[in-house]
């Protein structure tokens, strides 16, 4: 199926591993030029090459932290400066937390509410404007299952989810008219890199089965018995940032495998 997605650039944060990476693979399948951000420059670097050497398109890396109004000032400059602006914004870079809610200092709060709502809020007002001069485009945001059914031993991570979730719903109220349509994707569980990490430090002293940990952890949380794969959840970004979802706006998505308890 001809997505009509060709010749589309696409600025995609936390693009150079994990969802992000696959998202911008599953982009630039389609044609789309893609503008990865990341703070880890060398393995953005090999990313953008990559991508660009498989699928024929072109490819920019901005290393930066986009948590940080000079990481997102340095990201909108240079995709004005090398395409002229942007027709898609993914807005994924985040990552969980492990606290007690009496035990978390105000620092680790305002971290991650610069990382996962404060990001999104200034690359919108960056990357609109352009949009608009381009006669429209797609914003999708990245949360997750837990802004609506929190995990217990991450409150700042469920806290700051969900608040990306309503600055999606009202961004996407406000831009519509603009032919921008705005949309949030709650994923499950999914196999990236840090799931792998974690795992391994947590069977490190008990045998190290990491995988037989990531699979009761599927048993336990998702009806579907397993983990998704990042290219499975890109698979439906991709689909959200075509015309084929034309009548999609302001709508939160759940890709979870059934993991989400309510209807």
């Amino acid at each position: 199926m001809d997505l009509g997605l060709k010749g589309k650039v696409a600025v995609i944060t936390g693009g150079s591993v994990g969802i992000g990476l696959a998202v911008a693979d599953g982009l630039a399948a389609e044609g789309v030029d893609v503008v990865l951000a990341a703070r880890q420059a060398e393995r953005l670097e090999a990313a953008a090459t990559d991508i660009a050497k498989r699928h024929g398109v072109r490819t920019l890396a901005v290393p930066c932290d986009v948590a940080t109004p000079a990481g997102t000032d340095a990201l909108i400059a240079a995709t004005e400066k090398a395409f002229g602006g942007a027709d898609i914004l993914i807005n994924n870079a985040g990552t969980g937390s492990n606290e007690t809610i009496q035990a978390a200092p105000d620092d680790k709060w305002n971290a991650y509410w610069q990382l996962h709502v404060m990001a999104a809020v200034r690359l919108a007002r960056g990357l609109v404007p352009s949009m608009k001069r381009r006669g429209g485009g797609v914003i999708l945001h990245t949360a997750s299952i837990c802004a609506v059914q929190p995990l217990g031993y991450e409150p700042i991570y469920n806290v700051t989810k969900a608040a990306l979730m309503m600055f999606s719903k009202s961004l996407a109220n406000e831009v519509v008219k603009d032919r921008i349509r705005v949309n949030t994707v709650n994923p499950g569980l999914i196999l990236t890199p840090d799931w792998i990490k974690t795992a391994k430090q947590l069977t490190a002293d008990t045998g190290g089965d990491w995988q037989g940990h990531l699979d009761a952890v599927a048993r336990e949380y998702a009806p579907i018995d397993r983990f998704g794969s990042p290219e499975e959840l890109a698979h439906f970004y991709v689909f959200l940032c075509s015309d084929k979802a034309s009548y999609s706006v302001g709508s939160t998505y759940f890709v979870d495998g059934g993991m989400l308890k309510t209807v």
